[in-house]
């Protein structure tokens, strides 16, 4: 709350200091300018007028203007085709450039226009989104923005490429604030020139660099916490000892007298180190939230000779674990990356981009949230306070006078046996370990204009190499426990005996361990022919080499795509489009003779906005339809090299002739061979539309698209003689064959209003993906039609179905067999084929499992903009599939530790203790309690299956500009301040559920207050 204070305060000081300055420099002074463009050209007929008086110029031949207003004042420029720019008036302005309002879009080696796409594309603009919505992931609130994207695949289609710069490279590699483009690649035109890796879509960012300007300085220092938002809700000690009890019960073990009396200490306001109450998710061992604090400067500048970009960041986050080697863990992580572009003369550049990235983690050698959904309460006491110590006994004092891990000056560790897991003792005492990771990017391109020999004609080139290397460093320690003897004297718990377990060891070797190394090597190269005949006929075309190998320690084969492309584009007056891209892939997944395959893709275009009668239209400012066809081949689903070869394996095992009196030794087949196994491939008809309506009020841009995948790769023991193969011992000589298919289809769009109304101006965006599955062909026999996988979403989730809980012994006797040793208040399952057994022959289709992502997404995101104040607000709809309940929270069973879902579970017994019969029957939700494996009830059916549709408000920003008057001609540029909160509220049937994560750490808020200045 003090912090909050502290902020509203800095906003109303800032928003009212214009107010309590008198005017500065009010003396009227003699602007004279020129304006230019990025290219340092003059910019003719361009507007200058002033926002404070009325005064305006426009510019003449040179660029050249003059205009006379009060020091300080601020000044409007605009031209046509030029983004307007807002100075202050000061002595020795003298020069401004002005951007291009022709956004360009990275492409697949190449930029385009944006009003020159050819569907299947769609492009943010990331520089300008951080300004008024700051994060930390490069990828995050994408779902609002673009639609086909939603978080975990491009239409549905899988795992995606990533091209940094032009190179395959990890989202971590980058950070938001280097971000100046995204384009998201998704129709078969857009991907084709990145070969076979782009078979499922590309994620293209690409990142800033320096332009035509004097120098520039940009800092944002951003700080916040991060704030648990649900931890899991296990039993205590007492309500989970009572039900294990009655899981004894329902299992037919004889609960003992000495057992009972036990359960009977159980009980409310009871000493919680004799009787163990561990919570490993109370404040006693965890913060409330943490502290995340990074800081970014970028530099930037440079003239028509040379430009440069830097960007340089450091961020720091603590620990939710507020106890021993937990309280000092942190995650930190140093940037420095940086880019020049070089003229070398008239027809020769360069450019060199750089960038190292050093990361590291602290923390305790244990996975604390894996033990924290594993530990019972009950279990053992952690830690023994000295106060209940009989310090009178030497062996005892000695003991505690002499431990390594004495916490707080109050307690010594104790526990259970050291070959049992004791988290607490463990983050006290095993020491901690480092994660070490450091990376190293470098890439360079030479682009040579060769127009003095061919008109049009250029030669492009880049090669990239990045090395990354992690390590672990730390110190593993061991350390001893005292385990408790407890008596009552003189009515008060005391610890009359430690045994001690185990031995301590603080060892001064620091270990380095999990050393690991990626290396990355890219090159390509490039002959762009671009020429415009008769000023009507535009045409571009593309040669394009390129190739990139990965190699990982401990892998022997290492990564490898090649391709070879061809790119033919041409349009008419930017009416009609006719646009060709291809690739031939070459791959070494596959036989000799099958090695490469083309990839040939056709994209027509007509903007039918420019035709004679659309001319009395004049809602329609721009209205253009797109088409793909075509095939990509691809070997992103070829598991392995050599799966076309046969596998012979020597002694494989022993066998026994008839007459043997021992085992001889053999050759057995493993595969068959399949030397004509190919590429499987992806054909895609795509159709796609854009416009822009009344006077940019509406921007829309929607696509269709129809994919099918094909030549699946499958081992089909199906579709061969049954004497190729034997059950034992194991021989086969199937191989593998393309036959697999499928199909998804579905739509996507993004849509824009621009509005203002009084004095705010809105933005509201929508984007949205819909798509759908379907299996065309599987290599797969079934017994039933019910349980053919073909014409079911690739997704499809296949289980059981339930029918209630068995009601008494009686029910077990007259229903069909099911899995391991029945009680009632087990689940009952539907016999499908009626031939009285329950096995996976009964299993059905329960529905879409969401494997690609929710099937249905749609992202809002709103802009308010008042005076100096801008509001900013993101939330994400998903709806469509669903999940089933399989966690350890949820399929609780033999030692497992009890969360309060088993709270809702069928019983019908007498407590051991109380004598209370318990009858939850007609209630309960939940099977029978067991100390078994849980065989029959712990399996996928629809008892388990649950919802997940939601709606999360992901991101909400209130960002204030300081006003350029009260910057005046100062060397700070720009300042503005903003407070954010992220992955805010979850509304869903099952919320719960879905903000809780076991075994690992929490799902996190953040909220975050940020200054950016410019220099």
């Amino acid at each position: 709350m003090k912090h909050i204070k502290l902020i509203f305060a800095l906003c109303a000081f800032l928003a009212l200091l214009p107010i309590s300055i008198y005017a500065q420099n009010q003396a009227v002074i003699d602007i004279k300018a020129v304006v230019v463009d990025g290219s340092n050209e003059p910019v003719k007929g361009a507007l200058v007028k002033s926002k404070t008086v009325d005064a305006s110029a426009i510019t003449d031949e040179s660029g050249a203007f003059s205009i006379k207003v009060p020091g300080n004042s601020i000044l409007e420029i605009s031209a046509t085709g030029y983004k307007t720019l807002v100075v202050v008036a000061a002595e020795g302005l003298d020069a401004v450039i002005l951007e291009s309002d022709v956004e360009l879009v990275q492409l697949a080696f190449r930029k385009a226009n944006k009003g020159d796409l050819m569907g299947g594309v769609s492009v943010l603009n990331s520089s300008d989104l951080i300004r008024k919505s700051y994060t930390t992931n490069p990828i995050d609130g994408m779902v609002t923005e673009l639609g086909g994207f939603n978080s975990n695949s491009i239409w549905g289609m899988g795992d995606f490429l990533i091209v940094v710069d032009g190179i395959p490279r990890d989202l971590n590699d980058v950070r938001t604030t280097e971000i100046e483009q995204i384009t998201l690649l998704k129709g078969a035109g857009a991907v084709a020139l990145y070969g076979t890796h782009a078979a499922n879509g590309v994620l293209l960012i690409s990142t800033k660099r320096g332009y035509i300007t004097e120098q520039k300085v940009d800092v944002r220092v951003n700080t916040g916490l991060n704030q648990p938002k649900r931890f899991p809700k296990y039993l205590n000690s007492y309500d989970y000892i009572t039900l294990y009890t009655e899981a004894r019960i329902n299992d037919g073990i004889l609960i003992t007298s000495r057992e009972i009396d036990s359960l009977a200490t159980f009980v409310p306001g009871r000493n919680t180190y004799r009787y163990p109450e561990m919570d490993l998710y109370s404040s006693e061992f965890l913060r409330s939230a943490y502290n995340r604090s990074d800081i970014t400067t970028e530099i930037y500048g440079g003239d028509k000779n040379a430009r440069y970009y830097t960007n340089i960041g450091f961020m720091r986050q603590g620990s939710l674990l507020n106890f021993g080697e937990g309280a000092n863990g942190y995650d930190q992580r140093f940037n420095i990356k940086g880019n020049v572009d070089v003229n070398l003369n008239s027809w020769l550049s360069a450019g060199v981009d750089a960038g190292a990235v050093f990361s590291e983690g602290r923390g305790p050698r244990i996975n604390y949230w894996e033990q924290a959904a594993t530990i019972r309460p009950n279990q053992f006491s952690p830690l023994l306070p000295i106060s209940m110590i009989d310090m009178s006994n030497d062996t005892n004092r000695f003991l505690v006078e002499n431990t390594d891990f004495l916490i707080d000056g109050k307690y010594v560790l104790s526990g259970p046996k050291l070959e049992m897991v004791n988290p607490i003792a463990d983050v006290y005492g095993a020491g901690y370990n480092k994660a070490i990771d450091r990376q190293f990017l470098f890439n360079t391109n030479i682009d040579a204009d060769m127009s003095s020999i061919i008109p049009g004609l250029a030669f492009r080139t880049r090669i990239g190499i990045d090395y990354n290397t992690n390590y672990n460093q730390g110190y593993r320690y061991t350390y001893q426990v005292l385990q408790p003897k407890w008596e009552t004297v003189d009515g008060l718990d005391r610890i009359t005996e430690l045994v001690p377990i185990g031995t301590s060891n603080k060892s001064n070797e620091e270990l380095i361990s999990n050393s690991n190394y990626q290396q990355l090597i890219y090159f390509s190269g490039q002959f762009d022919y671009k020429r415009t005949f008769n000023d009507r006929h535009n045409l571009f075309s593309m040669l394009v080499a390129n190739g990139y190998q990965y190699s990982t320690s401990g892998v022997y084969q290492k990564t490898t795509n090649t391709n070879l492309g061809y790119y033919l584009g041409y349009n008419y007056m930017n009416r009609y489009y006719a646009d060709f891209n291809s690739s031939l892939m070459y791959t070494t997944k596959l036989a000799p003779g099958n090695h490469t395959a083309l990839s040939p893709v056709l994209s027509l275009g007509w903007r039918i906005s420019e035709e004679a009668f659309m001319e009395g239209v004049s809602a329609v400012d721009n209205l253009k339809l797109t088409s793909n066809i075509g095939r990509i081949y691809s070997d992103l689903s070829i598991e392995q090299h050599y799966m076309y070869s046969s596998i012979y394996r020597y002694r494989n095992t022993n066998w026994y002739s008839w007459a043997a009196e021992m085992g001889i030794d053999v050759t057995s087949a493993i595969r068959g061979a399949n030397p004509e196994l190919e590429a499987p491939y992806r054909d895609e008809l795509s159709v796609g539309v854009e416009t822009t309506l009344f006077n940019r009020l509406i921007d829309l841009d929607a696509n269709y698209f129809s994919i099918k995948n094909a030549g699946g790769i499958v081992l089909a023991n199906n579709f061969f003689p049954n004497y190729l193969q034997t059950g034992w011992p194991a021989s086969s000589f199937v191989p593998y064959i393309n036959y697999n298919e499928e199909r998804r289809t579905g739509f996507d769009f993004n849509l824009r209003l621009n509005r203002t109304l009084g004095n705010v101006d809105w933005i509201f965006g929508l984007a949205g993906t819909f798509y759908d599955t379907e299996v065309l062909k599987r290599g797969e026999v079934y017994k039933y039609t019910y349980q053919e996988r073909e014409g079911r979403p690739i997704d499809a989730v296949w289980g059981l179905q339930s029918a209630g809980f068995f009601a008494d012994k009686q029910d077990i006797l007259n229903s069909p067999k099911q899995f391991g040793n029945l009680m009632p208040g087990d689940i009952k399952y539907v016999d499908q084929n009626n031939d009285g057994v329950i096995t996976n022959e009964d299993e059905i289709y329960l529905g879409k499992g969401g494997w690609f992502g929710a099937p249905n997404t749609l992202g809002v995101n709103v802009t308010a903009k008042w005076k100096n104040f801008t509001f900013f607000a993101q939330g994400v709809g998903q709806w469509g599939s669903y999940g089933i309940k399989n966690r350890t929270t949820d399929w609780v069973f033999g030692q497992r530790k009890y969360s309060d879902v088993v709270k809702n579970r069928w019983a019908n017994y007498t407590h051991p203790v109380t004598g209370e019969v318990v009858d939850t029957r007609a209630t309960a939700t939940y099977p029978r309690l067991t100390t078994d494996n849980g065989d029959n009830n712990f399996r996928v059916s629809d008892f388990w299956y649950i919802n997940t549709n939601r709606f999360d408000i992901s991101r909400i920003q209130l960002t204030y500009q300081l006003p350029q008057t009260l910057l005046g001609s100062s060397f700070v540029k720009n300042i503005e301040v903003y407070l954010a909160g992220s992955n805010l509220i979850t509304i869903a049937p099952e919320r719960e559920y879905l903000e809780t994560n076991v075994g690992q750490a929490p799902q996190m808020r953040f909220y975050n207050f940020g200054i950016t200045a410019a220099f």
